[in-house]
């Protein structure tokens, strides 16, 4: 996925996975993914996605501040 967002271009195919978080098996209407990338110029954004009655129905991509990294990965 690639999303632009203040004019910044964040793209999935292009960056590195830093963590994966899966919740739910595959199918599980109410399941999802949260997966923390990095730009190859040290941008973190997260993309998120999941099943039609999860948090995530659609695909999203949100950008995380360094400062932020360490917090959202404690909060999984």
């Amino acid at each position: 996925m690639r999303k632009e967002i203040d004019g910044v271009l964040y793209d999935t195919i292009t960056s590195t996975i830093d963590k994966k978080f899966t919740y739910g098996a595959p199918g599980d209407p109410f399941g999802y993914e949260e997966t923390l990338y990095i730009t190859c110029d040290g941008r973190y954004f997260v993309y998120t996605y999941g099943g039609y009655a999860s948090k995530y129905p659609t695909e999203n991509i949100f950008p995380i501040a360094r400062e932020e990294v360490k917090n959202w990965m404690l909060s999984h």
